[in-house]
């Protein structure tokens, strides 16, 4: 298997796009020929809906559209159909990106672990993308071929960790699409920016986000969804997975695929016996496959939600920056330390 090395990727918004649909060009369309996710987004061609998403993106986040649209022009597809595909868990809320996130904390470092559940035809198919917007703080992030960096695992060079956990919304609404919103919230330089961007508008369907910053003390769970966005802090140590389990969430209809309620049993049942809060003890509850129901780390050709493990993400964030890996089947890939940079920190 190959090493990760990010491909470093700088310029305007269009710029960083086309380079992110060349990335993607190779895999896209034998990618989508075997997708069924595809097969069911793409019927919204035309739809008004997915219109009045557009225009709901443009408003808030017009460089992201204009990223959207020169990826389709190095992937050679429409930018109708990308942007389609950006939107898929708005259009069809059983999107196939799983997940599994670990948020712990201590007195000297926080820690954000996660499992990368996705589409299993993409195992060793996906990269790691180093962004370099002008202007912006930029950032480091796992990338599906076709879709924006934001909605997977990254860091920032503010010193901003994100790592998103889908939730299958039922009823979508007229909004910003999530995955447009993940990606802003890697243009922002603190938590308390991150929040306002994910509660200061119209959401189209959601996302449970895990943050953590350099510099502030507080890891955040953020189920960021139509009807709220709920902020919870981390005390301890918390897991979750695909589906809404806030205080309050009970309102608004979602998909609970056995998997995702699974996992999140099973992590119930490790995490309070977890004595000492680490790295490599957060990496053994990622691998865990000892669930009498479906297992946490998954590698079954016949997942019920179409959907294997491709890779785990550890982030340990420190006085100055964060120490950031990923390992795919068990194996270190990539290690970096990504400083806190002065002039990414002064931003908004």
């Amino acid at each position: 298997m190959k090493v990760l090395t990010p491909a470093v990727i700088s310029g305007s918004p269009y710029e960083i796009g086309y380079a992110l649909g060349s990335l993607a060009r190779p895999v896209m369309d034998a990618y989508m020929l075997q997708s069924v996710a595809w097969q069911a987004v793409s019927r919204w061609r035309g739809h008004a809906f997915v219109r009045d998403l557009r225009q709901a993106a443009e408003s808030a986040f017009p460089d992201h559209v204009e990223e959207i649209e020169g990826m389709a022009a190095g992937m050679g597809w429409s930018a109708e159909d990308v942007f389609l595909w950006n939107c898929r868990g708005e259009l069809i809320h059983n999107a196939p990106d799983g997940c599994t996130t670990l948020a712990a904390w201590s007195p000297d470092e926080r820690f954000i672990a996660h499992n990368e559940d996705g589409d299993p035809y993409l195992r060793d198919q996906c990269e790691l993308v180093d962004i370099r917007p002008t202007g912006k703080p930029g950032f480091v992030s796992f990338y599906y071929p076709g879709s924006l960096p934001g909605h997977t695992f990254a860091v920032s060079r503010a010193g901003l960790v994100q790592a998103i956990n889908n939730l299958r919304i039922r009823k979508p609404a007229v909004g910003v699409p999530r995955m447009v919103l993940t990606r802003a919230v890697l243009d922002v330089a603190s938590l308390d920016a991150a929040i306002r961007v994910l509660d200061g508008l119209p959401r189209a369907s959601g996302f449970h986000h895990t943050l953590g910053c350099v510099g502030d003390p507080r890891l955040l769970s953020i189920e960021a969804t139509v009807q709220r966005c709920s902020v919870t802090e981390v005390t301890r140590l918390c897991g979750h997975t695909n589906h809404l389990v806030h205080v309050g969430c009970d309102n608004e209809e979602q998909i609970i695929t056995e998997s995702s309620r699974d996992r999140q049993t099973r992590l119930d049942e490790i995490l309070p016996g977890l004595s000492n809060i680490g790295g490599l003890n957060l990496l053994q509850v990622l691998s865990d496959k000892a669930s009498k129901g479906l297992p946490i780390y998954r590698d079954d050709p016949a997942d019920p939600d179409d959907e294997n493990t491709l890779a785990t993400a550890l982030f340990v964030i420190q006085e100055t920056g964060v120490e950031f890996e990923v390992r795919q089947q068990g194996e270190l890939r990539f290690r970096r330390f990504v400083p806190q940079e002065s002039r990414a920190r002064t931003g908004s």
